[in-house]
């Protein structure tokens, strides 16, 4: 299978994709680690269906006018992982859950760590909201994009005061 990719300009960094025949494998950081995510060798492709398609649906999104993704997927990882994956995609735009939430929503409430360890290798960030993932607590605990990145895409939702007023704390705040 072949993986290929397309790097797209955002308002919290340049992302890249990755997708395969299948379907999004990948939306990662600029700061990501090759550990966080394993996706082997890529192919850079900048007319890939699949990947225009998602970078549309992302200018949409930072745009302020796609509350939810169409795109299929294609998630790599541990049965367990997957079902934390399909638990974030259920979280309503704007809304948020906390890991003790997702934990009991996939049925083992005791996985409250475990969610966070899955949560915090979703290969596809943003599309797969674990940014709306918070601390029972209400607080923005550990993001793949930054803390920063995680305020700036809650505040976009409305989640948070204002995504304006939030902007300035994006890394890379530049809008495409």
């Amino acid at each position: 299978m072949t993986l290929v990719h397309n790097s797209v300009a955002s308002p919290v960094g340049v992302l890249k994709l990755v997708g395969t025949d299948a379907g999004l494998r990948a939306v990662l950081w600029p700061q990501d680690s090759a550990a966080r995510v394993r996706l082997g060798d890529t192919v850079a492709r900048t007319d890939h269906p699949l990947l225009n398609r998602a970078e549309q649906q992302l200018r949409e999104y930072f745009a302020g006018t796609r509350t939810a993704f169409e795109l299929p997927l294609d998630f790599a990882g541990t049965a367990f992982q997957k079902r934390v994956w399909a638990a974030l995609l259920t979280i309503p735009y704007g809304q948020t859950r906390s890991y003790a939430q997702i934990a009991a929503q996939i049925g083992i409430p005791q996985a409250v760590r475990a969610v966070g360890a899955a949560n915090g290798r979703n290969p596809i960030s943003i599309i797969a909201p674990c940014h709306r993932v918070i601390g029972s607590d209400g607080s923005l605990t550990g993001f793949a994009g930054g803390i920063a990145n995680k305020r700036f895409l809650l505040a976009l939702e409305g989640r948070l005061p204002s995504a304006a007023a939030n902007a300035a704390a994006a890394p890379q705040a530049a809008l495409f």
